[in-house]
C-alpha cells in the first residue's frame, strides 16, 4: 500500500474528483478527511463507511475553519501528511459578461482557499518533518484555452505559481508542493455540457489521445504525488491531458 498510515485532507472531497481521490487514498491505506462546504453527500457517507474516511464541513475561504479542522486532525492522529487542494468553482461567463461579484467568488475559492490551507498546514508539516501538498490546477493554469472563461484561467494560473513559490520556499522543511493539470475530465457535469454536440466535438478534437481524462487518470496522478514514490519531485506541474498542451 503506497499510503499506509498516512493522514490526508482533501478539499472538495464530498463529490466528483475529490471523492475519487479520497477513495484512491483510502484504498492505498490512508486515513482521509473528506472536507467540503456541502452537506454530507452519499459519496461522503460511502467513504466514511470504509472506516478510514471522515467527513468534515470546511469552508476553504474561512481561516477559522482551516485552523479548527487541522487542529482536530493533529490532536487525533498526531500528524498530517497530505493536503489536496481540490475545491474549486468555474462560473462559465466570458470576461465581457462576468459580474465582478462572480470574479470575487472564484478568486476566493480557487486561490484564497488553497492559500489559507497551505498557510495553516505548514506548521504541522514542519513538526512532522515534512509533507506533500497537491494543488488541483488545470491545463488552463498553463495555457490560454479558448473554450474556458478568462476568470477560471486567471485563478488556475495563479494557483500554478503559488505551487512553485511554496515549493521553493519550504523544500528546506521537506515539504513538497506540486500541481496537477487535467484537461476536460469525464464527469456528470461535462456529460451535461456534451448534450451540445458541437461542444463535445471541440473537446475530443483538441486531445491527441482522442478521449477525455477520467477520474482514475487524475486520482492516479494524485496518488503518485502523495506517495514516497515521488519523494524527489517538487514544484512540478503534472499534466494529465492526453497531450493537449504538447501542441
Amino acid at each position: 500500500m503506497l499510503l499506509k498510515d498516512k493522514i490526508a485532507l482533501v478539499t472538495g472531497g464530498a463529490q466528483g474528483l475529490g471523492s475519487q481521490i479520497a477513495r484512491k487514498y483510502i484504498a492505498e491505506g490512508a486515513i482521509v478527511y473528506i472536507c467540503d462546504v456541502k452537506e454530507k453527500t452519499p459519496e461522503a457517507v460511502s467513504l466514511e463507511n470504509s472506516g478510514k474516511g471522515f467527513y468534515r464541513k470546511l469552508d476553504v475561504t474561512d481561516e477559522a475553519h482551516w485552523s479548527g479542522v487541522l487542529k482536530e486532525i493533529s490532536e487525533k492522529h498526531g500528524k498530517i501528511d497530505i493536503l489536496v487542494n481540490n475545491a474549486a468553482v468555474n462560473i462559465r461567463e466570458t470576461i465581457e459578461d462576468m459580474d465582478a461579484s462572480h470574479l470575487d467568488l472564484m478568486m476566493d475559492i480557487n486561490i484564497k482557499g488553497p492559500f489559507l490551507g497551505i498557510k495553516h498546514i505548514i506548521p504541522y508539516f514542519r513538526k512532522n518533518g515534512g509533507g506533500s501538498i497537491i494543488n488541483m490546477s488545470s491545463i488552463c493554469g498553463l495555457v490560454g484555452h479558448k473554450y474556458t472563461p478568462e476568470a477560471y484561467t486567471t485563478t488556475k494560473g495563479a494557483l500554478t505559481l503559488l505551487t512553485k513559490s511554496v515549493a521553493v520556499r519550504y523544500a528546506k522543511d521537506n515539504i513538497r508542493t506540486n500541481s496537477i493539470h487535467p484537461s476536460t475530465v469525464d464527469t456528470p457535469l461535462v456529460q451535461e455540457l456534451f448534450k451540445d454536440p458541437l461542444k463535445k466535438k471541440e473537446r475530443f478534437d483538441e486531445v491527441p489521445l482522442g478521449r477525455l481524462a477520467t477520474g482514475d487518470d487524475v486520482s492516479h496522478a494524485a496518488l503518485f504525488l502523495a506517495s514516497d514514490a515521488s519523494s524527489f519531485i517538487n514544484g512540478l506541474s503534472l499534466t494529465v491531458d492526453g497531450g493537449l498542451t504538447a501542441y
